[in-house]
């Protein structure tokens, strides 16, 4: 930030008119007189937080005690879509999207989905759940996380990799005209969940799609899907 800031006085005014008032802000900063620097940059005091669990309680109980919406939940693997297709499921109509450019070769991509299929055929559910599989394409990939191979885990490289994954699965959400479109990805205890709901809330913005909020990782959401990765073996 300090570094754009340098390089633009209109980045420079944007960061220093941000109040420190206690409240959670996004700073969404596009220049055309510096068409590569893009900034967005959320503070959230550790008094402030976001309970994204509990929007999504709203949402349940408001919205789908009347009505089933349509989601498209992007899938990074098996063993994270179980807890979250087991909770959702009842809710929504559902459709996971696997679309992951970030793994490793095309083989292992392959095995991946097919474990997400076989998974979803396996489990008991309230309606049916779709399984939409992307072509594995790991140029959209490196393209993305150019300049950025060394940087550390939660850095600005899976920030790139995170909106990758989740602008396509905005882009097939309005494709399809589904209501939501989310990611299985907060369930990790490893994933920051509100920089994943701020990406995801932006690209809500640009492509007219509403994201659904969440923190799958809450109320044992991790520790649920480690107990279904042992009863399908995951």
């Amino acid at each position: 930030v300090q570094n754009a800031a340098k390089k633009s006085p209109q980045v420079k005014s944007s960061i220093n008119a941000i109040s420190a008032d206690g409240n959670q802000k996004i700073l969404q900063t596009h220049l055309s007189s510096a068409p590569n620097v893009e900034i967005d940059l959320m503070i959230t005091t550790s008094n402030n937080k976001v309970n994204y669990q509990k929007q999504l309680d709203k949402i349940i109980s408001e919205e789908c005690a009347s009505r089933v919406p349509s989601l498209i939940m992007h899938a990074c693997c098996a063993p994270c879509s179980s807890y979250v297709i087991e909770y959702l499921a009842k809710y929504f109509n559902l459709t996971m999207f696997f679309y992951n450019p970030n793994i490793d070769n095309a083989s292992e991509y392959d095995k991946r989905a097919a474990e997400l299929k076989k998974l979803v055929k396996q489990m008991p559910l309230p309606r049916e759940v779709k399984v939409i599989e992307e072509k594995y394409s790991s140029e959209e990939f490196y393209s993305q996380i150019s300049g950025l191979e060394d940087e550390p885990e939660r850095g600005r490289r899976c920030d790139k990799c995170f909106h990758l994954r989740l602008k396509k699965t905005a882009q097939l959400a309005k494709k399809l005209k589904a209501d939501y479109f989310c990611t299985t990805l907060t369930i990790s205890p490893h994933k920051d969940a509100a920089n994943i709901n701020a990406i995801g809330e932006k690209l809500a913005q640009e492509y007219g799609i509403k994201f659904l909020p969440a923190d799958f990782k809450k109320r044992e959401g991790f520790k649920r899907s480690t107990q279904l990765c042992e009863i399908y073996g995951l």
